[in-house]
């Protein structure tokens, strides 16, 4: 079967490499991927491969049967959509969207989940159980394209045992993967605080109650959370990326507006965080002559890896790929809704080198210059395609 898996691989591996360039060529934000999911429909339709679309309105869920489907049934799952970014680069299948780019790999996963598939369909008689399949729009956009599939039945009719996704590495080469087991990426949060003062002429600082002083003191006091409240073995993370105060050179504004990120792995304190950061936030307002108010979104759960299956996979791909080739990874403060999944069945979430083998540089996720090496869709397909049937094989969790 290995044996097989691998030819299959490099067969397919044009033919993806075409699809994933287009998928980069086109990209579409959060449930708005319409033609990308075309473009998966065709590619299904031509493998004959069985699917529903138009779940979490542009998502795809489908199945493959073995034989003995309902012996035992696992799930297989990539994400969908691009972020609001330009794209930096200049190679030929760059994005013509402009303003949209898959800078997070989700192209990738999308190409490595349908050559997967296309293997899988080739091997169907020479395996036991049902391999179903998600094709999941949003997962870069609150609440999360997971949970809104979840909540349309996805793990339903049937109900699968676990689940695997897979994630682009930049860090490690093309050829390489990744494990963890147990908690692996951070729950995160969004806040939002509206920062109230006295606008005002800049020069005449007695006459004014001034919101950026305010949200300054206010960002840097936040880091007292992390640094002085937070337990050493709690990892925690409060960012802020975007501080919008409307002034001038010589002017003071009324309101200034911050937007950051909580990350963290424990429940309980994920809570007690939001709580710090609004009496926080209202007595260092409050303190200095304004007022603010404090919105925060609650996104994705931590990513929790099943522990017996995520070693189960770390066995395969060694058998796969070969031990020098599977690294340990360690615990990240990114976030994935994949957690959303992991939180309802057993859960694996593993990492798939991209990086180019003849380059040094690490083209980082979520910038405008990143890019990943395509041959990488060998062994993403090639290797999750094994840890399917060899999950299969195995007795029930």
């Amino acid at each position: 079967m290995k044996e097989e898996i691998k030819k299959l691989a490099q067969k397919y591996l044009s033919d993806c490499i075409e699809i994933q360039r287009k998928f980069h060529q086109y990209p579409e934000l959060a449930f708005e991927e319409i033609e990308t999911a075309q473009r998966i429909a065709n590619f299904l339709t031509d493998h004959q491969i069985k699917f529903t679309e138009k779940i979490a309105k542009t998502g795809i869920v489908g199945v493959i049967e073995g034989k003995n489907p309902h012996k035992k049934i696992i799930a297989l799952r990539a994400d969908m959509d691009a972020l609001p970014i330009t794209e930096a680069n200049k190679f030929s299948y760059k994005s013509l969207n402009l303003g949209k780019m898959h800078a997070c790999g989700h192209d990738i996963h999308m190409a490595s989940l349908l050559g997967t598939l296309a293997i899988l369909n080739q091997l169907k008689d020479k395996f036991e159980g049902t391999v179903k399949f998600f094709f999941q729009p949003s997962e870069e956009q609150y609440p999360g394209g997971a949970s809104v599939m979840i909540a349309e039945g996805v793990l339903e009719n049937p109900t699968p045992e676990c689940i695997f996704g897979q994630h682009v590495y930049p860090e490690l080469k093309a050829g390489q993967v990744g494990f963890r087991s147990g908690k692996y990426m951070a729950s995160t949060d969004e806040v939002f605080i509206t920062i109230m003062g006295k606008g005002g002429h800049a020069a005449l600082p007695n006459t004014v109650v001034d919101p950026i002083l305010i949200a300054s003191h206010l960002v840097v006091a936040m880091q007292q959370i992390v640094s002085r409240m937070a337990s050493p073995t709690l990892p925690t993370v409060i960012s802020f990326g975007k501080i919008i105060g409307d002034g001038k050179t010589n002017v003071i504004p009324d309101v200034v507006n911050l937007e950051g990120i909580i990350r963290t792995f424990d429940e309980n304190w994920r809570e007690e965080i939001k709580n710090k950061i609004r009496q926080l936030a209202k007595s260092i307002a409050q303190g200095m002559g304004g007022d603010c108010e404090v919105r925060i979104e609650k996104g994705y759960p931590f990513v929790y890896n099943n522990p017996e299956l995520t070693d189960r996979a770390k066995k395969a791909a060694i058998e796969y790929l070969g031990k020098e080739q599977v690294f340990d990874l360690e615990m990240r403060m990114t976030a994935e809704d994949f957690a959303f999944y992991a939180q309802k069945i057993s859960g694996s979430f593993y990492r798939l080198g991209v990086g180019f083998k003849n380059r040094e540089e690490v083209l980082n996720l979520h910038s405008s210059s990143f890019d990943a090496d395509e041959n990488s869709l060998e062994t993403g397909m090639g290797l999750m395609a094994w840890l399917a049937t060899e999950e299969l094989k195995s007795v029930r969790l």
